[in-house]
């Protein structure tokens, strides 16, 4: 098999055109703040203030909950209004502090005693730690534990995930195009951490503009290259990036730094250098607004906490009322019920559609003609896997490989039947992992 490609995969209308060519525009968000607690994976963030107090932009409001967990920070300066359970983007309620923004934007001094050169392992580590960075391709891992694997000196590859292979999300490549060197700047950060390895930028093909900014940037850096992906969806998914990238292939049971490898988000490779380099906190992120049923599709830098609700304003509004709207891409966000929810970490775009074309699919009985086999990249056979799932046949779903599912979509996309393959997988899947951890 070739490199910077992997087998199976598929080919859907990317609808990039819509926001492709639209400027990064910043938004100023105008009602209150919400910043849900747990906006990561991992234990939740603990309030560190109380109902009436006084807070600055870049101010903790909320400390990490244990090792794995991320702080908090407010984006605005105000009044904490409340600290309550909210709905986020996802549909479940969480604990949350709501500050009423004042409008002024007071904001606290950051300072940085040496530049990163100058910085040991463990203070880059603490800095991305204190600053609550997670990643911001939609997991929500945190940061700081990603890059604290028991042997740094095995890591051979650092990669930039480029790919941004869901349809529609134009977020990472507005940024590649305007702000390349702060993510340039997050790699050699990066890469301080780990003396042997190799940071590569991995981007589909199809972003010739931005291989050729990157390659330019990096013309110097003996430690960094450019790598051309197959612009082939799900080229983003970690597995898949790691073989494409580098030949080495990992499985369900085994973490990127297994194979030697840690994979980071455009936006989390940004974040690290604000963070080290300047000292300023996770507050703010690119978010894609796009779909056929908004007025003016758009990229925009938005404030952690601004409701969904402004973000569609900043978009001009519907242009018709959607029958479907979605945090994430189409392939593996998830639909919302409803709009005034906060923007998170991972909230890397917001798609509102005219019609809900998935709600007018009939399904019917599979009739075995190995789509989903053939675009599978995990290998293994969706049609049967989710026989099992629908059956409650654990034991046999896991003989079969059913954890090895990276639930990007591509079988449920491809079956003529229009069953909802990923949905059942994904479904038994976490049924066993969870059986799993309790064991």
């Amino acid at each position: 098999m070739a490199l910077f490609t992997f087998k199976g995969g598929i080919h859907p209308d990317d609808g990039k055109r819509l926001a492709k060519e639209k400027v990064i525009t910043e938004i100023k968000p105008k009602g209150d703040l919400v910043y849900p607690m747990s906006q990561h994976i991992g234990a939740p963030a603990i309030p560190v203030v109380a109902v009436g107090d006084h807070v600055k932009r870049g101010q903790k409001i909320a400390e990490a909950g244990g090792f794995v967990s991320a702080c908090v920070y407010a984006s605005v300066s105000g009044t904490v209004k409340a600290i309550e359970p909210h709905f986020g983007p996802s549909g479940s309620k969480v604990n949350c502090i709501v500050v009423e923004n004042d409008g002024a934007y007071e904001e606290v001094s950051y300072n940085v005693s040496k530049s990163p050169d100058e910085m040991t392992r463990e203070e880059v580590l603490s800095a991305i730690e204190e600053a609550g960075i997670v990643g911001m391709g939609g997991a929500g891992f945190p940061t700081h534990v990603k890059l604290s694997p028991k042997e740094p000196e095995k890591i051979e590859y650092v990669i930039a995930n480029c790919a941004e292979c869901e349809p529609y999300i134009t977020a990472d490549y507005r940024r590649m195009l305007e702000n390349p060197e702060l993510l340039v700047g997050g790699m050699k950060i990066v890469l301080s951490l780990f003396q042997h390895a190799t940071g590569i930028f991995g981007v589909e093909d199809n972003k010739p503009d931005c291989i050729a900014r990157l390659k330019k940037l990096t013309a110097g850096e003996p430690r960094m290259k450019v790598v051309s992906l197959k612009t082939k969806y799900p080229q983003g998914a970690e597995r898949q990036l790691i073989y494409a990238a580098t030949g080495r292939a990992i499985h369900s049971a085994m973490l990127p730094a297994d194979a030697g490898c840690i994979v980071d988000n455009v936006e989390t490779m940004i974040a690290i250098y604000q963070a080290v380099a300047k000292g300023i906190p996770s507050m703010e992120r690119v978010v894609t607004v796009s779909g056929d049923a908004v007025n003016e599709p758009g990229n925009f830098k938005v404030l952690f906490g601004t409701s969904h609700m402004e973000l569609i304003e900043a978009a001009g509004g519907f242009r018709r009322e959607p029958e479907k709207v979605m945090s994430g891409g189409p392939m593996m966000g998830f639909a919302m019920f409803k709009l005034d929810v906060p923007v998170t970490k991972t909230s890397s775009s917001i798609l509102c559609f005219s019609r809900d074309e998935v709600s007018r699919l009939e399904t019917t009985a599979c009739i075995n003609c190995g789509r989903c086999v053939d675009v599978c990249p995990s290998r293994i056979i969706p049609s049967r896997l989710a026989d099992y799932a629908q059956r409650h046949e654990e034991e046999l779903f896991v003989k079969q490989n059913g954890l090895e599912c990276v639930e990007c979509g591509s079988c449920s996309y491809v079956c003529p039947a229009k069953r909802p393959l990923k949905q059942a997988i994904g479904s038994m899947r976490k049924t066993a992992l969870a059986n799993r951890r309790k064991k």
